[in-house]
């Protein structure tokens, strides 16, 4: 069995800051956690970004250079930066514009449009910290998670093509799959693909073993030996779906941007309480975790010293 790549998801575009204290917001707050993460074991870094006043995702270049420059001096980690923006407002220009100004190593890349509700995370008692933050929520209701056809091909072309950068391909159903084989077949991608299936979220694929089970099938059978897969899975699933995954072979992702807890009802203090917790699962089944240079290696990474930051 080859080594797994962990993954680390450190603050996410959709998660608020009010749903844990221990989310980080600040610059400062996303690199200490990242780094702490890196040392944890975690091979790739993804990142959001966050203004710092009030916790509003943002996808300005200039704020994510305040940490990606910290992580990186710090770290050996692979970073690798959100194309998915902090929410559906944003154009794809402005959620493509860190990936475009900073010419990381990795990006992620939705395969698709995606009704995500997030509404009944309102529904939920708690103390509000920002006013913008129940209405965003409720507001996913009606709105779509847009990545068109059009919007892929942009970001492969000036993210990708333009700055060497290689992806973790989001997949949040069936369907994704098949966008992506499109754009394996197109030649707009190439292997290895770093395919990235996600469980749980609604508007997207279910959480049971079936599901997973079936994208499994579906991407060995569209990809064959070209990509290496990766499982991440959303609040209570997280872990014993990565733990599934990896005893197929795969790879996992974990991280405050898809769980807040580290078990039931206990939040998750640090990204790092997650990374810890998934390691040592691997530890105890015999699996070898990879190091930043052997994720490189594996997924074809430029390195980091092909950056712009």
């Amino acid at each position: 069995m080859s080594k797994a790549i962990i993954t680390c998801a450190v603050t996410g575009g959709a998660h608020t800051p009010s749903m844990s204290q221990f989310l980080p917001v600040t610059p400062e707050e996303i690199a200490a956690e990242s780094i702490v993460a890196a040392e944890a074991g975690a091979a790739i870094i993804h990142l959001h970004a966050r203004h710092p006043e009030d916790g509003r995702p943002s996808g300005d270049p200039d704020i994510f250079r305040r940490f990606v420059t910290a992580i990186k001096s710090s770290s050996n980690a692979i970073i690798n930066i959100s194309t998915g923006g902090g929410g559906p407002h944003m154009s794809i220009e402005d959620r493509a514009a860190a990936g475009r100004a900073l010419k990381p190593e990795m990006c992620s890349l939705n395969m698709g449009s995606l009704n995500l509700v997030l509404a009944e995370m309102a529904e939920r008692r708690r103390e509000w910290k920002y006013d913008w933050e129940v209405p965003f929520l409720e507001g996913t209701r009606g709105l779509i998670f847009r990545n068109t056809y059009d919007d892929i091909e942009w970001i492969l072309e000036h993210i990708g093509k333009a700055g060497g950068t290689r992806f973790e391909f989001e997949c949040y159903d069936v369907s994704h799959l098949y966008t992506l084989q499109y754009f394996l077949e197109k030649g707009l991608v190439k292997p290895p693909l770093f395919v990235q299936t996600v469980f749980g979220l609604r508007g997207g694929i279910g959480a049971h073993v079936e599901d997973l089970l079936h994208q499994k099938r579906t991407a060995d059978r569209l990809f064959g030996n070209d990509y290496h897969w990766s499982v991440l899975a959303a609040g209570k699933h997280q872990m014993p779906m990565a733990t599934m995954a990896s005893l197929m072979g795969g790879n996992v992702r974990v991280g405050l941007e898809d769980s807040l807890y580290i078990g039931r009802g206990q939040l998750a203090q640090s990204n790092a309480d997650q990374v810890r917790k998934i390691r040592r699962i691997l530890d105890e089944l015999g699996i070898e975790i990879a190091s930043p240079d052997e994720a490189r290696q594996i997924l074809n990474l430029k390195g980091a010293d092909q950056v712009n930051f």
